[in-house]
């Protein structure tokens, strides 16, 4: 990587309502690490220079505690993601307690960030060679004001064998995004990849479509688009007790009005995640399996 410095800010304040528990907080590891732990760690070797991490303030204390030993290798910071943290005159709902989604997790985050930095979820391993990418590419030439990128994973190697899940589905065009998807409710079939079509029936897909995991690179001129879009998001359904500001919806909006671009980075990664207690064994599996590869130490941060 260059001398320009890049940071990590990962969305670690998300209820875990289908997997029914504190995921980012499910003990992975030998050492008990999380899946976050593997991404932290493969952020720093990818040359990543801080941390920051979007948590809910009740997961605060012991989450800061479990990363102590991380922090003699990196720079960390914590903010955490309120429901009530909102643009004036804007005011919680009553009865409101749920937060606003990823697009108001980043937004959390505006006050520590002067970077180009990556944006993640806290409960998918998402490979090596993905920070990688997204690395050299924070770090390089054409990482300029709104001009942005995203780690694209094949679909096929995003699903869960213990239930559907949702995925953004990507159009390229020139290698830059042009459009996301968001497909629910998809699934291995009898007859190969699947999602519930509007007439009730099956629809295919070849699993080689490209789908955003919520692994971004941005710049910090993120923060003045997010807001003026909250703010437009506020007036719409700011009294609603449910609704959700999806960072995914701000870049096809803004890509599709031409104020920003984002390059598409293809991973052959395969996604490991929790979306369901079920998928715990098999990314204990996983990391074990790696681990003795030799690609990840037995205990990360000794």
């Amino acid at each position: 990587m260059s001398d320009r410095k890049a940071t990590l800010l990962v969305l670690a304040a998300g209820m875990g309502s289908r997997y029914g528990g504190i995921k980012q907080m499910a003990p992975v590891g030998d050492g008990g690490e999380y899946v976050l732990d593997y991404a932290i760690y493969d952020a720093i070797r990818s040359g990543f220079t801080k941390i920051v991490l979007v948590v809910r303030e009740d997961i605060l204390a012991p989450i800061r505690e479990h990363f102590r030993p991380a922090e003699k290798q990196v720079e960390f910071a914590y903010v955490c993601q309120r429901a009530d943290d909102l643009p004036a005159p804007f005011t919680l709902p009553a009865g409101r307690t749920k937060p606003w989604g990823t697009g108001h997790a980043i937004r959390a985050a505006r006050e520590v960030i002067d970077t180009p930095f990556a944006a993640i979820n806290s409960d998918d391993f998402y490979g090596r060679d993905s920070f990688r990418l997204l690395g050299e590419y924070l770090t390089g030439p054409e990482c300029r004001q709104c001009q942005w990128a995203m780690v694209a994973f094949h679909l096929a190697n995003t699903l869960s064998e213990h239930g559907s899940v949702n995925r953004g589905v990507c159009t390229v065009q020139n290698g830059c995004l042009e459009s996301i998807r968001e497909l629910e409710g998809i699934r291995r079939g009898p007859d190969g990849i699947e999602y519930p079509g509007e007439d009730g029936g099956a629809v295919r897909l070849t699993g080689r479509e490209p789908v955003s995991l919520n692994f971004w690179g941005f710049t910090p001129d993120l923060f003045p688009c997010l807001e003026e879009l909250f703010v437009e998001y506020l007036k719409a359904h700011g009294q609603e007790s449910r609704s959700e500001f999806y960072i995914p919806t701000v870049v096809d909006r803004l890509i599709r009005e031409k104020v920003a671009t984002a390059k598409v980075l293809k991973t052959p990664d395969r996604w490991i995640g929790m979306t369901y207690p079920e998928d715990l064994p098999q990314v204990k599996a996983e990391i074990s399996r790696l681990t003795a590869q030799g690609l990840y130490p037995k205990r990360l941060w000794e």
